[in-house]
């Protein structure tokens, strides 16, 4: 990964921050003022309808402007998948209307300059064994995988689920089979998502518990597969398996568990972005606290974003 560069200093940031940013009204146009208020140094978009199977194409120029702009304020991107996409649907037309829709992000992503591509890894319905749904996985992505042969092509991110319902992909270890279902392709690789890890069981507030979810991670998905961190506290106690994400340090998580993902030796070089309620406001106050965060500060009491409402275009 190329280190993203501080403005002012010109010195590496360690872990660029950011946010999933609005774009409604154009990538640029939208996305790019938004992406400055908040102080972004990495930005997720969608390119489309995140509860829909459109598959839109962009506009050339607004995706060079979006690209144009990125380069100048040296922003990291990033693209979010539509989240009905489950390739380990029992469901032939999900399966089929699935590969499409990851198709088109993929592709969009190029074209507006992404680093890579978050798809949720899927559920096995249908009541059928993980290994049969795992099976259709490989079947359907790697296909996709396979046409990434440009260098300048996206990576294809996997984010682990809560745990919800019959999830092929919740806690670290279940990472390896799948990984190893698409033959540990080159260009696939890893988003942990800090609220769906803590969701599925993995205590990030016992001792040693960021360590031991990262070196799961690795152990499972190999070294340099971690890409990008969604930086998301919990509404609910670990193990609810329950997707509901609170401002950083403001949920059952805390701060101090992201400082310790901030300083291990797996996240150097990791983009991280919030997916946090509180919209533009709440946003800048996770941005920035991630940022001091990141710098070793020690938090005083309170001193947390304490947002309400969804943030833009998410489902939490």
């Amino acid at each position: 990964m190329s280190p993203t560069r501080d403005g002012a200093a010109g010195v590496p940031v360690r872990n660029p921050t950011g946010g999933h940013i609005p774009v409604a009204g154009g990538l640029a146009r939208t996305g790019l003022p938004y992406a400055r208020a908040i102080g972004a140094e990495a930005v997720q978009v969608f390119v489309a309808n995140p509860r829909g199977w459109a598959t839109p194409p962009g506009r050339p120029a607004e995706d060079e402007a979006f690209r144009e702009g990125c380069a100048a304020q040296g922003l990291r991107a990033y693209v979010h998948a539509p989240y009905l996409i489950n390739p380990a649907s029992h469901d032939p037309l999900t399966a089929e209307r699935s590969v499409a829709s990851l198709r088109h992000s993929l592709r969009r992503a190029r074209a507006i300059g992404a680093e890579g591509v978050v798809v949720h890894t899927g559920s096995a319905t249908g009541g059928r064994a993980r290994d049969v749904a795992l099976a259709q996985v490989r079947r359907l992505l790697l296909p996709l995988l396979e046409e990434l042969t440009h260098e300048d092509d996206p990576w294809l991110l996997l984010e682990p689920t809560a745990g919800q319902g019959a999830s092929v992909c919740s806690l670290m270890a279940d990472l390896g089979p799948y990984a190893e279902a698409l033959d540990r392709h080159p260009k696939l690789g890893v988003c942990l998502d800090t609220c769906h890890a803590f969701a599925a069981g993995h205590d990030l507030t016992a001792p040693g518990g960021v360590a031991a979810m990262l070196d799961e991670l690795v152990r499972a998905a190999g070294p340099g597969r971690l890409r990008l961190v969604h930086a998301n506290d919990s509404l609910d106690v670990s193990g609810a398996r329950k997707d509901r994400h609170r401002n950083v340090g403001a949920g059952r998580i805390g701060p101090e568990p992201f400082a310790e993902l901030l300083r291990h030796p797996a996240t150097e070089g990791v983009p991280f972005v919030v997916e946090t309620p509180g919209g533009e406001e709440g946003h800048a106050a996770d941005v920035a606290l991630l940022k001091e965060l990141g710098r070793g500060r020690t938090l005083s009491s309170g001193d947390t974003a304490q947002g309400s409402g969804p943030s833009p275009g998410s489902s939490w």
